[in-house]
């Protein structure tokens, strides 16, 4: 049953995806040659005007073909012939629709849940902050000029930030008041201050928008944080996910709440949603060759030119970055697979 949620959950998610693409598209007079859901061979295929609608074998993902990749196609309704910035509007949608689904995902979790305000609810003893004075029903505002909006960012920055000594910004009583703190390392390597959560409260009105908002922010900059860590040595590749171990994970997830009733069930599957939908615009928006934001650099030079890179030498770059990238998606799979087995 896990492994069926996940799959559903992962495309969905590409789904809303290809989605943003294709609404835009339309809006833009561009034709769209198909839109199916999965991959692989058709199972059920219907022509409706100029685009065909597909559901198709394989269940992990799907696409909108607007014919971007025929370049010398500048026949009325093609997708080169539209204007750049109509073209940067049709690929910037899929990601913005990732990012616009995480918060739909958020604003049911926040409702149901509430909210982990940044408000200590305890002070472990011994531990750095005790000694630096920190108590109970403080307000951490910022550690080294980060922006705390949510508890759970203070221990996302000791991981990204492991060892760093932290000037913490706090609110007492309508004031504020700043410390430097030198976090610990516990046995398991993991860096801590000593401050516990006051957990879950209800959140109502604006809140509920304002910390959905929060929560898809938290994610974006999670996403990003790692990707930086592959880049300084934080985190190797090993550390990467694909969809094998995506879905391991959603039925791990699902396993484990099950005990729990039908709810938990739910809310964890949600929350990996928003982790999962935000994760994917993130990863979109890179400005890598065949990827949506690839894409975008191309469109930005072509913009500010005022004409094209010559079409053979962008589709050669594509071609290029979709040869790594599924080199990139071999090497994360068998990570994947070795990791169930293992």
């Amino acid at each position: 049953m896990g492994v069926i949620l996940a799959i559903l959950i992962f495309s969905f998610i590409i789904f809303f995806h290809e989605l943003g693409h294709f609404l835009l598209a339309k809006k833009n007079g561009i034709r769209v040659d198909e839109f199916s859901i999965g991959m692989g061979p058709r199972l059920l295929s219907k022509q409706v005007g100029e685009t065909r609608y597909s559901w198709k074998l394989l269940p992990i993902g799907g696409s909108c073909m607007m014919g971007e990749d025929d370049v010398d196609d500048m026949s009325e309704g093609s997708f080169n012939s539209k204007s750049v910035w109509a073209r940067i509007s049709v690929i910037v949608a899929g990601p913005i629709f990732n990012f616009i689904l995480a918060f739909i995902f958020a604003m049911i979790l926040v409702i149901w849940v509430g909210v982990d305000r940044p408000v200590i609810g305890n002070v472990a003893e011994g531990y750095p902050a005790e000694e630096a004075g920190l108590q109970t029903g403080d307000k951490i505002i910022s550690l080294n000029n980060s922006k705390i909006d949510m508890f759970r960012e203070i221990s996302s920055y000791n991981q990204f930030n492991a060892g760093e000594e932290v000037l913490v910004v706090y609110e007492r009583d309508g004031e504020q008041y700043s410390v430097n703190i030198q976090p610990v390392q516990t046995e398991e390597g993991s860096y801590l201050l000593g401050l516990g959560s006051e957990g879950y409260t209800k959140a109502s009105g604006l809140e509920v928008v304002k910390y959905s908002a929060y929560e898809v922010k938290y994610w974006i900059s999670s996403t990003l944080q790692s990707l930086k860590g592959l880049v300084t040595g934080l985190f190797g590749i090993e550390d990467l996910s694909g969809p094998v171990g995506i879905v391991n994970m959603v039925d791990d997830t699902y396993q484990q709440s099950k005990s729990s009733g039908i709810g938990a069930v739910v809310i964890n599957l949600i929350y990996l949603a928003i982790i999962l939908s935000a994760n994917l615009g993130v990863m979109n928006l890179l400005p890598l060759p065949a990827l949506d934001g690839g894409r975008l650099v191309f469109l930005a030079v072509e913009g500010i030119r005022g004409k094209r890179v010559p079409p053979e030498k962008e589709g050669f770059v594509h071609m290029i970055g979709l040869v790594l990238l599924l080199l990139l998606m071999v090497v994360v799979m068998y990570n994947d697979i070795r990791s169930i087995f293992v």
